[in-house]
């Protein structure tokens, strides 16, 4: 290295920089600063160097020549330790066809095949492959390969009743802990995914081109697919393409990301070509359900397993997901963009969303922590009367679950413009002010089912409504159109809600007996709660699970009158949630009076075949004005009222009250009695015989009884499960009346004649 007269050093660097202003100045300045130190070298010093290179160039020489004739050797010994080392590794026989160099370092295999031992049955073939191999690893015995490419491979995965030919791949030998098979604790699901995803990261080449690439997997209830033109992975990168064709359902999409194998660590995106969605296959098979996004986004950024429990974190988006079910909507239901940052655990019969975990929905966010846990068999209580349970292998059998979701403080438009399309129809284009918070809590333990605990509210804070969505909330206060529908959800009939129609009942001509029962067996504490009983409710779901089928509900009067004004018949999840929703904004903003919710109630709920409202049912089945009945009237409508197709079913067929009805009649009477709705004089009073003097007698009274038989005495069984029993002892609040969703009473059989 040289200096200028200035003292800056000129180097190779330097000097091959490409010419420009003044670089033929520094160039020939450089030239005659080095031409004396050339000057200075002996000829013989010239010579020795010489001959010292061309020493190296012979040795190099005879080093390529020695390698071009050695090396199909050496990369047959490599390939060999190749194959040795993977069968060590994995219980299979992998052959690999002729191999021989292309060029200096890149290899062509013409032919692979894997096999596992146990079965036989080819997992992977490939018809010719080729890779870049490190000559320097070559020598020392342990070869090195990158860049694969694999060209028209195979890879057959099956799985039949008792075999498969791929499990050993996350089946690891050493001593990495296996997932136990104790069905008694049920499966450790922290060891299993752990083992999947190290089996997934373990396995993923750093570069690797897989051009016509077929996939195909067959069992006894799946069959799949997948086709993939070309799979790219360089420097971590992953792009390609696939068409998936699974259990019918095929798929079209994209991939790309990036894969950090030794960390563990991935970033992927997948999406639909031709713009065409993603349809997930499994879900709709299984569930009934369809489900698809236009584009998915994951990632995990760390994994930690400790003590046999696996600690995941990532992330999961998706644009444009769309859900449809049945039993949850009858129309799609859209999250236009939702999204979750998780910190999930996993272990033994147990999966948690811990603290961190974050949950999107559009710009609302919610915080939730959830676990669901399985208990060992022997710790799995079962019982009628208990849990509904008759066997410890049951799915609910032992199923503890605990959730606490709270969202952000959030703006009331961005709370409504966050509600998923197709979910809240009602509520579509409401606007508000102030801010909303929703907070829910949810402790299930299968082994203590009454000890049940589940809330779940909003919390406003200077909170109004701006402006109303599809369906004027306000209209309540109003004259308004109202259409009886049937069950199949056909119109049976139309009428004016109001005091312009004619069979218009207001509030205050009306029975002060009829409305004490109807609130005394539907909800006693109408006049008090803002929409929702959630002791109410939590019996409900109780009683609903001991008995497995939907056998009581819990709806408020509130409830009631908001499905039958705004809502649709049809039995869904997203309906029940609306509905919630829409008594909330009622109650808590005190749009309606609780007089006038009740005076519409009155007005408008079935009574009988085609019978609708107060006006209709009192003249109906009495011949009378609503203000007229009396309290034996009174508890007979309100009796009905849940099942109002099965009015006569209170009666045998000669028009006797029969023991159930006679009981329930007492029941309410005396709970009324209680509250001062009524005079223990009316209590004591109380009569069983009711003249019909309306249209319903020739269905109600159907044959003259032979008056030297005897009557059947009352029975009080049919009602033993109903909590307001309990109420007679004083033990429990009337949190609920008795007609929520009561079964039908039996019809007895008359005294033959």
């Amino acid at each position: 290295m040289s200096r200028r007269s200035d003292g800056r050093r000129i180097g190779f660097r330097y000097l091959c920089y490409p010419s420009g202003s003044g670089f033929g100045t520094e160039l020939a300045y450089a030239s005659a600063s080095l031409l004396p130190l050339l000057v200075r070298v002996t000829l013989a010093t010239q010579k020795k160097i010489g001959i010292g290179l061309g020493i190296i160039a012979v040795l190099l020489g005879v080093a390529l020549g020695v390698f071009l004739l050695k090396r199909q050797e050496l990369l047959d010994y490599a390939l060999q330790q190749v194959k040795t080392k993977v069968e060590r590794k994995y219980p299979v026989a992998l052959t690999l066809g002729a191999a021989r160099f292309t060029d200096l370092n890149t290899v062509r295999i013409d032919g692979m095949s894997m096999v596992p031992t146990l079965t036989a049955d080819t997992l992977l073939r490939a018809r010719q492959m080729t890779v870049s191999l490190s000559v320097r690893s070559l020598f020392a015995g342990r070869p090195v390969f990158s860049n694969l490419e694999i060209n028209d491979a195979r890879l057959t995965a099956r799985k039949t009743d008792r075999a498969d030919n791929y499990s050993f791949l996350y089946k690891k030998k050493g001593s990495q802990p296996r997932v136990p098979r104790d069905t008694t604790k049920g499966v450790n699901y922290g060891l299993l995914a752990n083992q999947l995803l190290e089996a997934g990261f373990d396995n993923m080449p750093e570069e690797a081109d897989f051009r016509n690439f077929l996939v195909t997997y067959d069992s006894p209830r799946h069959r799949a697919r997948i086709t993939m033109p070309q799979l790219v992975i360089e420097d971590g990168d992953i792009t390609g393409q696939l068409t998936a064709v699974v259990d019918s359902v095929e798929n079209r999409v994209g991939v790309q990301g990036h894969i950090e194998p030794g960390d563990y660590a991935l970033n992927a995106e997948v999406f639909g070509l031709s713009r065409r969605p993603v349809v997930l296959p499994y879900v709709l098979r299984r569930y009934g359900a369809r489900v698809q996004f236009d584009t998915l986004r994951m990632s995990l950024t760390d994994k930690e397993l400790d003590d046999e429990e696996l600690t995941v974190q990532g992330t999961a988006s998706a644009a444009n997901l769309i859900v449809n079910h049945p039993k949850l909507s009858d129309r799609d239901v859209r999250f236009p963009r939702g999204g979750i940052e998780f910190v999930a655990r996993l272990g033994q019969a147990f999966a948690a969303l811990d603290k961190g975990t974050k949950v999107t929905l559009n710009r609302m966010q919610f915080f939730p922590v959830v676990s669901i846990r399985k208990l060992p068999l022997d710790q799995r209580v079962v019982g009628k009367m208990i849990n509904g349970i008759r066997n410890r292998r049951e799915t609910m059998a032992g199923v503890q679950v605990k959730a606490d979701i709270e969202s952000a403080e959030t703006p009331a438009n961005t709370f409504f413009a966050a509600l998923p399309q197709g979910m809240f129809n009602t509520l579509e284009g409401m606007q508000g002010e102030g801010t909303l918070t929703y907070r829910l809590h949810l402790d299930l333990d299968m082994n203590q089912l009454d000890s049940l605990q589940f809330s779940s509210g909003l919390t406003p804070k200077n909170f109004r409504i701006s402006r109303f969505g599809r369906e004027n909330l306000n209209k309540l206060n109003e004259d308004f159109p109202y259409t009886a529908y049937n069950d199949k959800g056909d119109s049976i009939k139309t009428f004016t809600v109001g005091a312009s129609s004619a069979k218009f009942t207001p509030y205050g001509e009306v029975s002060n007996y009829l409305k004490g029962a109807i609130m005394t067996a539907e909800d006693p504490r109408f006049m008090t709660h803002k929409g929702f009983m959630e002791k109410a409710f939590v019996k409900s779901a109780i009683q609903n699970i001991k008995e497995k089928r939907f056998a009581r509900g819990g709806s408020t009067i509130s409830m009631q009158l908001v499905k039958n004004v705004f809502l649709t018949r049809q039995k869904t999840v997203t309906r029940k949630i609306e509905e919630a929703l829409i008594v909330w904004l009622i109650e808590n903003t005190r749009l309606v009076s609780k007089e006038r919710m009740f005076e519409v109630y009155l007005n408008i709920i079935e009574w009988g075949p085609k019978v609708y409202g107060i006006n209709e049912a009192a003249r109906f089945y009495f011949d009378k004005q609503p203000g007229n009945l009396n309290l034996s009237e009174s508890l007979y409508l309100a009796s009905i009222i849940p099942r109002p197709k099965y009015y006569q079913n209170s009666f045998n067929q000669y028009g006797e009250m029969r023991g159930s009805a006679r009981y329930f009649h007492r029941l309410i009477a005396g709970l009324m009695a209680r509250k001062g709705m009524i005079s223990q004089d009316d209590y004591e009073s109380l009569g069983y015989s009711l003249s019909f003097q309306g249209r319903a007698r020739t269905s109600i009274v159907r044959a003259v009884r032979d008056t030297v038989r005897a009557t059947v005495a009352a029975d009080s069984a049919q009602f033993e499960p109903l909590d307001l029993i309990d109420l007679l002892g004083g033990t429990k609040d009337p949190d609920e009346g008795v007609n929520a969703n009561a079964a039908p009473p039996a019809d007895e059989t008359p005294p033959k004649p």
